[in-house]
């Protein structure tokens, strides 16, 4: 397995030493005061960057976050469980180290690296961020990561790719739900590649400045804020640069009730229920639904021209 140094010659944003070494100091101060503070109290002037890191696109977000209790123990992890309790528990188990993470396709600099030094390697920000599931119910999430796009950048994309394909890892014996057929495994979800490299797109491997939990995805999950849950794949062992759309977990699973984009959209139901309102989990009563999930500023022009009703 290659180290990320010998993969990419030339990385552009690159996490200083120090400051991974001292990666879970960096975590306790931040949860407690603040990023700023925490890169001065581990030794990092936030100022003396070697590359000028380009301002994010992300908005600002004033909505309460989720308890940290109320995230970690509900998850949908139908590798474990389909029953949220059950998934915790038997998620405790997976083993996230060593964790290689292959990376093929249409890329000029093809490679497999372990999930650690691809993390080591993009210098990291807390991005909060709503997410909406496609049952129905929401959560406001703390998230530690970096934009897809700068992994993107650094493998020289081909011109004919189009698509990207994520894959869970596929280990029934660590995973007792894919010893049911009732799924085809592994999990596979895609995005076009300009909602890929959108800035809001982040690979995450914590949360609430804290390493990601194994039910919640650990080492390393993608969060598209814009679209249902279900597209922020958890747990990814391949990232796939493709010319043709990728065919997705939940399209193969249920083809009449789910669709290949599932971006947040009021207006088109569920075949079973409504998607019009929201219970936001750890609060009482329901909320409007509102459309890309409020991002629809940032990532309604991906969507320009395009029925969003038809492609759900």
């Amino acid at each position: 397995m290659k180290k990320i140094s010998e993969a990419f010659s030339e990385i552009g944003q690159v996490t200083p030493e120090n400051l991974f070494n001292s990666r879970r100091k960096f975590l306790k101060l931040a949860a407690a005061f603040g990023t700023a503070y925490a890169l001065a109290a581990c030794g990092i002037n936030p100022t003396e960057q070697t590359t000028p890191t380009p301002a994010p696109t992300v908005p600002p977000l004033t909505d309460l976050r989720t308890p940290f209790e109320k995230f970690t123990s509900f998850p949908n992890y139908y590798e474990f469980s389909m029953d949220k309790n059950k998934a915790t528990a038997l998620a405790q188990n997976l083993k996230t180290s060593p964790w290689p993470i292959e990376i093929s396709g249409l890329v000029k600099r093809p490679a497999t690296i372990d999930a650690a030094e691809l993390i080591k390697t993009y210098t990291s920000e807390e991005r909060v961020y709503r997410m909406r599931c496609v049952e129905a119910w929401s959560m406001v999430v703390p998230w530690m990561g970096f934009p897809l796009h700068r992994l993107l950048a650094d493998l020289e994309v081909k011109e004919k790719a189009q698509f990207i394909r994520f894959t869970t890892l596929y280990d029934p014996e660590q995973m007792e739900g894919q010893k049911f057929s009732y799924f085809t495994w592994p999990y596979v979800e895609g995005l076009r590649l300009d909602e890929a490299r959108h800035d809001l797109t982040l690979l995450a491997w914590g949360a609430y400045g804290k390493e990601l939990t194994p039910q919640n995805g650990a080492p390393l999950r993608l969060v598209v804020p814009w679209k249902y849950g279900f597209k922020s794949i958890k747990s990814i062992v391949k990232i796939e640069l493709v010319e043709e759309q990728p065919e997705s977990f939940w399209q193969k699973s249920a083809p009449n009730e789910y669709g290949f984009y599932a971006n947040v959209n009021p207006n088109v139901d569920h075949p079973r229920w409504s998607q019009g309102s929201e219970y936001r989990v750890g609060e009482t009563g329901v909320r409007p639904t509102l459309m890309f999930n409020g991002y629809e500023k940032e990532v309604a022009a991906l969507y320009e021209g395009m029925d969003l009703a038809e492609n759900y």
